[in-house]
């Protein structure tokens, strides 16, 4: 397990827990009693320290590599996933995955962002950057799926759609305009879920949803604290004073009206225990598509319209 800096104490405390199990199964000394203690000690470090997190150290561990992303996600809740392909105009993008699943007998369209697994791979999947053909490809999908009458979920975690400027030349803005639109109009069920970062409008491309949920250590916002700091001071070394001016966090964006709701993660983040997270995620999604789906149609999307409308009003 890969560890963060705020996580280092942590990290001494499982070493010296590893030194004790050799000395368990060496069978020279019985230190189980140290083992049992030290294990505890572990378990309230953990609880004291993850539900005490800041802004940025929450930004971090939505960044760790060893986080699951969307195909970890939907191979794991889900059986029969048909991936597809192409926005049937310039190309493939990498960086969003689609395509049809089955969860628990009821085919759903997965659509999210993907992160590479390794060095090779994060080049090849843009680090979760789309291109307007990636959102190009997403918004296909989603008019197969309002085609065939099934639902939409999709899974966010990108860092921002892609700044190059061929991605400028091929219409970035238009196709995020376009998909934002467009989905407010679908007549299927929609849950959009931030399981990563969430940022800006590469974010908000696959984003507007009858549902929108963030898992706990998770963050969503017009800008990274990198990003922001940069801006405001000329320099990344204010990114923690950025991140919590921002208001990004999970608990945050729900005390704003901004999300529907949190799907905690386990104690140590989704990248822990990213089995029992999926679980957690599939029971969460089954739950929304059971309520959303007795609407009608109308009443969805006027629910979904008027929702989005009330954001950002403020009274003085």
């Amino acid at each position: 397990m890969i560890f963060l800096d705020f996580e280092k104490h942590i990290q001494e405390m499982y070493q010296e827990l590893e030194k004790l199990q050799e000395i368990q199964e060496k069978g020279k000394t019985d230190v189980s009693a140290s083992i049992t203690d030290l294990k505890k000690r572990i378990g309230e470090e953990k609880t004291r320290l993850y539900t005490g997190l800041t802004g940025w150290q929450k930004v971090q561990l939505s960044r760790h590599m060893e986080r699951p992303y969307t195909l970890y996600y939907v191979n794991q809740m889900c059986s029969d996933f048909i991936e597809l392909f192409g926005d049937r105009n310039i190309k493939d993008d990498k960086a969003i995955v689609g395509g049809f699943a089955s969860l628990e007998g009821r085919t759903v369209m997965f659509i999210g962002h993907q992160k590479g697994i390794n060095t090779k791979m994060r080049q090849y999947r843009n680090f979760g950057m789309a291109n307007p053909e990636g959102y190009r490809k997403a918004l296909r999908l989603m008019k197969m799926a309002e085609k065939f009458n099934k639902p939409i979920v999709t899974f966010i975690d990108t860092p921002g759609a892609y700044p190059g400027i061929e991605g400028e030349e091929r219409g970035q803005a238009e196709a995020i305009a376009r998909n934002i639109r467009d989905m407010f109009m679908l007549k299927v069920p929609v849950i959009c879920v931030i399981v990563g970062e969430g940022a800006s409008g590469g974010a908000i491309g696959i984003g507007v949803g009858d549902r929108v949920f963030m898992l706990s250590n998770t963050w969503y916002s017009v800008i990274s604290p990198e990003s922001c700091s940069s801006i405001l001071w000329r320099s990344w070394d204010y990114k923690e004073t950025a991140a919590e001016a921002l208001k990004l966090t999970a608990d945050q964006m729900l005390s704003n009206g901004l999300i529907d709701g949190i799907i905690e993660e386990p104690i140590g983040g989704a990248h822990t225990e990213p089995e029992g997270m999926a679980d957690l995620l599939k029971s969460k999604l089954i739950e929304t598509l059971d309520t959303l789906e007795k609407q009608t149609a109308d009443e969805r999307i006027a629910s979904r319209i008027d929702k989005f409308c009330k954001m950002g009003v403020v009274n003085e």
